[in-house]
């Protein structure tokens, strides 16, 4: 096997038959040898990283073959970069998105997670629904899903595409030999540096998208038999203000790696790498506030002095070093490896005391406030407010130092800010056991378990020109810390400082069978989880639970997944598969306030997952693909939200619980590749889903009892509002329908062009299921349920209605040359070509949580508190110049 371009040996290509585990290699010499175990005819699969994977047939007729010379093609289109693309950050931030987006890696060869990665992503969209925790990513056979939220933090590894490109994917429930996975599949990452394409290589892109610049250097020796081999490679990406307004991005990464060959049957491998970045955020904004400053406004950042300066920064610090150990023989594979990650993550924020919100997007700053008075409209201080807000739609930061500054406050803070701090130290371990029982059997066996030991609390960055600032809270007066000095200066940490300790362990093993034209396997799983908080600040509204240790939670699930393929010739293969799998609900939705106290979530259980899918796959000359259709039901998660609410029974700053919520994805796939030449691809990609609620959850509210005993909602401190009437409802994850037709035309003379046409729908915000419960109906100035509330007007405030269509066209093209033995190319895209205007996405607010307050904000057309939206990028481009050599 060569190179098609250089003519080189290309070893450690991958090469198995399409009814086969069985996996061989090509040596230094681009050499290679494999055993047909069948009489009939095959079809060998060629794979190695960067090069576009071939299938070829062959006619088995129980005598040597020779195949002579197979040209593989580096795959140009591998400059896309969406085999590490994710949604935006800035979309992925916001603490009010009740859902978690996907950053979904590319499935290799599959066209629809292609499609999902590179023109579906800017709307949200979500490979059947799923949020990115019912996917496992490994890195080196490592999981690294966090226990927290149970997503991997994609930022972790940003900018290191060069050594992250060799990715071992099982979509969905199809078997993966190193993890049980999950309904998402399982993404290996393989970063070793004898996989990795040798030589030198240097690109350089220029983007208007999440950052404006990036430059990226990597070179990688591969090890020989009995020797040593290294990777290094590091890249810079920044950007003053990326697409969105005030958003200064600024990341810089590095790698290493050392590989020591010790025979051509085992090897031991040292990884270590950072991706430190640093983020501005955005935010969610009503439909009144894009009508005033448009889809790029962002209400975090104002100027001072001369420079741009936002209050919403993110930045991640957090190394990771791994130690590996992988042995591969005919009867057998083992992987081992342990990895330990350190470091933090800080959000800045804009805080407040007795002084008015800072931000221009306050609900009191805008026109809708006057408009819906309750006093009666004021159309002159609407017009007042539009100018105003017109003339200075960003932070005013002079204000702000100036009411720091004022006489009166005597050197009090009125305005801070401050970093939610999260420091974590992660120690994950690893072992991958892969035997082969025979020609037909094989069976795996897997072992990891993850301790994580991390702290959190409130750093106060800069006091804005004031001397102190005084740790109370506002709302009640009351302390935050009891056992310490109550003036905080720059640099202290206050409001709240919490430990959390979480060890979990996870066995699989899984039996894989062949035999004739049937193929399939069983696995399951036993995974066990323990977690407690301790608080190390005595909270003055929770005095008896907020210091110390809490009750210990410990949670063991199981789960069962299993599949069978029946090939009905060498080109059609029919498969189902099947899963049923306990989880604990994650770390995050365990503890109610955990930056207050020790409460955990009432009567806490495992979520249930059961999930079936369908599948028929063909290849044939002309045109492949693949058919699936699924089902999918989450039974019994937990869900916790934080807002302020006026509702029936009172107003407050209220923590949300939702449990026994029930979720159903059900939906076709399809995805064809049709080639009438080697030079012309046409593509056909679409996912019909149904994402919707399938339960109507119980919900508890629980607050401080700190204030006045007449504005409690009960003194007590919790209130049991009974089931959120949600049933049916759809579910916000993204367009639950999404169709891309495509075009790709290849020259043979190294040059390429491709177009995308795109439509995505029935995408709707999220909802607020407290909004669905009794309480809504409740006059709070009586506590009698409101009159004259029919079910019609009920429905027409509470309907749920889809946000508009989207249509995307997308245009991709590249070129590359050989020129005195250095390979160069050059890659250009343009998304949203048309610069469409489309809400990607959003949520309903809560603040009006009873009738009489939400209908009357809505009589204007322009409520104060009406749903916030995210907006789509316009037209952007992405541009990449790379050169390597050897």
């Amino acid at each position: 096997i060569v190179d098609a371009m250089t003519k080189r040996p290309l070893e450690e290509v991958e090469i198995k038959m399409n009814n086969s585990d069985n996996v061989v290699r090509t040596d230094q010499n681009g050499r290679y040898q494999i055993l047909v175990t069948r009489n009939n005819k095959v079809i060998l699969i060629f794979k190695r990283p960067g090069y576009i994977t071939l299938m070829q047939p062959l006619y088995a007729e129980g005598k040597d073959v020779d195949l002579g010379i197979t040209y593989m093609e580096i795959d140009v289109e591998e400059l896309h970069d969406y085999n590490l693309s994710i949604v935006s950050e800035a979309e992925l931030t916001d603490e009010n998105i009740n859902s978690s987006n996907i950053g979904f890696l590319n499935a290799g060869t599959d066209l629809l997670a292609r499609r999902a990665a590179f023109d579906f992503s800017s709307t949200f969209f979500k490979i059947r629904g799923y949020d990115s925790r019912s996917g496992i990513l490994l890195i080196n056979g490592i999981p690294m899903n966090r226990v927290l939220r149970g997503r991997p933090q994609w930022n972790n590894w940003g900018g290191l595409n060069d050594v992250f490109r060799n990715q071992e994917v099982s979509l969905g429930l199809h078997y993966s030999v190193r993890h049980f996975g999950d309904v998402l599949g399982v993404t290996n990452i393989d970063t070793r540096p004898g996989i990795i394409r040798p030589g030198f290589r240097f690109s350089a892109s220029i983007t208007n998208r999440t950052y404006r610049g990036r430059v990226m250097a990597t070179y990688n020796k591969p090890p020989k038999t009995s020797g040593w081999g290294y990777t290094i490679s590091g890249s810079r990406r920044w950007a003053k203000s990326a697409y969105i307004e005030g958003t200064p991005y600024e990341a810089n990464s590095v790698y290493g790696a050392l590989e020591y060959q010790i025979n051509d049957k085992n090897s031991i491998y040292i990884t270590a790498f950072l991706a430190s970045n640093l983020k501005g955020r955005n935010s969610a904004i009503t439909e009144e506030v894009f009508e005033l400053a448009g889809r790029k406004y962002n209400p975090y950042w104002g100027i001072l002095g001369s420079k741009a300066r936002s209050s919403r920064i993110r930045l991640v610090n957090e190394p990771i070093a791994m130690l590996n150990y992988s042995h591969r023989s005919h009867k057998m594979d083992i992987e081992a490896g342990t990895s330990y990650q350190w470091g933090s993550q800080k959000q800045s924020r804009l805080g407040y005391f007795n002084a008015p919100n800072p931000l221009p997007d306050y609900y009191r700053s805008l026109p809708s406030f006057y408009v819906t008075s309750s006093i009666g409209a004021n159309f002159i201080g609407a017009e007042t407010a539009r100018e105003s807000f017109t003339m200075n739609p960003q932070i005013n930061w002079p204000v702000i130092y100036q009411a720091n500054r004022a006489i009166e406050n005597q050197g009090k803070a009125s305005y801070i800010l401050y970093d939610d701090v999260a420091e974590e130290n992660i120690f994950r371990t690893h072992i991958n056991v892969n035997y082969r029982l025979g020609k037909f059997a094989s069976f795996d066996l897997g072992l990891d378990m993850n301790s994580v030991n991390a702290k959190y609390y409130a750093l106060l960055n800069d006091l804005l020109a004031a001397d102190f600032h005084e740790d109370i809270d506002p709302f009640s007066e009351t302390r935050n810390q009891l056992e310490a000095d109550i003036f905080i200066e720059e640099g202290d940490i206050f409001n709240y400082k919490y430990k959390i300790s979480t060890r979990a362990f996870n066995v699989f093993s899984q039996l894989r069978f062949i035999r004739n034209k049937w193929n399939g396997f069983v696995s399951a799983k036993y995974y066990k989880l323990n977690t407690r908080r301790n608080g190390l600040f005595r909270n003055e509204r929770y005095t008896s639970n907020s210091i110390g240790e809490s009750e210990f939670i410990k949670l063991a699930n199981y789960g069962f997944k299993g599949g069978l393929s029946f090939e009905v010739t060498n080109r059609h293969l029919i498969s189902a598969h099947a899963l049923l799998s306990n989880r604990p609900p994650v770390v995050a939705n365990m503890f109610i306030n955990p930056r207050e106290n020790n409460e955990i979530v009432p009567d806490l259980g495992d979520e249930k997952v059961s999930s079936f899918d369908l599948e028929y796959r063909f290849q044939l000359p002309f045109l492949s693909g693949r058919i699936t259709s699924y089902y999918t039901r989450f039974q019994n998660t937990t869900n916790i939200n934080f807002f302020y609410i006026d509702s029936g029974l009172g107003s407050d700053f209220v923590q949300q619980v939702s449990t026994g919520l029930d979720r159903l994805h059900l939906g076709i796939e399809c995805a064809l590749t049709y080639k009438p030449s080697p030079s012309l691809t046409l593509t056909a990609a679409t996912s019909i889903s149904k994402h919707r609620y399938a339960s109507q959850p119980n919900i508890t509210i629980n607050f401080d009892t700190a204030g006045n005993t007449e504005d409690l909602i009960n003194i007590e401190g919790q209130e049991d509002l009974g089931p959120a009437d949600i049933k049916d409802y759809k579910l916000s994850q993204g367009p639950a329908q999404a169709i891309s037709m495509g075009i790709e035309y290849r020259d043979a003379k190294y040059w390429w062009a491709g177009i995308t046409f795109n439509r995505l729908w029935q995408n709707h915000i999220g909802i607020s299921p407290i909004l669905r419960t009794q309480s809504f109906l409740i006059d709070p100035e009586t506590g009698a349920p409101f009159e004259n509330t029919s079910r019609e007007k009920i429905e027409q405030l509470l309907g749920q209605s889809p946000l508009e269509d989207v249509y995307i066209i997308n245009l991709t093209a590249g070129k590359s040359w050989l020129i005195g033995g250095r390979y160069i190319s050059i890659f250009a895209s343009v998304n949203n070509l048309f610069d469409s205007v489309f809400r990607s996405g959003g949520y309903e607010q809560s603040r009006n949580g009873n009738y009489r307050q939400l209908a009357s904000d809505n009589l204007s057309g322009n409520p104060s508190f009406g749903p916030k939206y995210w907006y789509g990028r316009g037209r952007t481009f992405f541009i990449n110049m790379a050169v390597s050599f050897k």
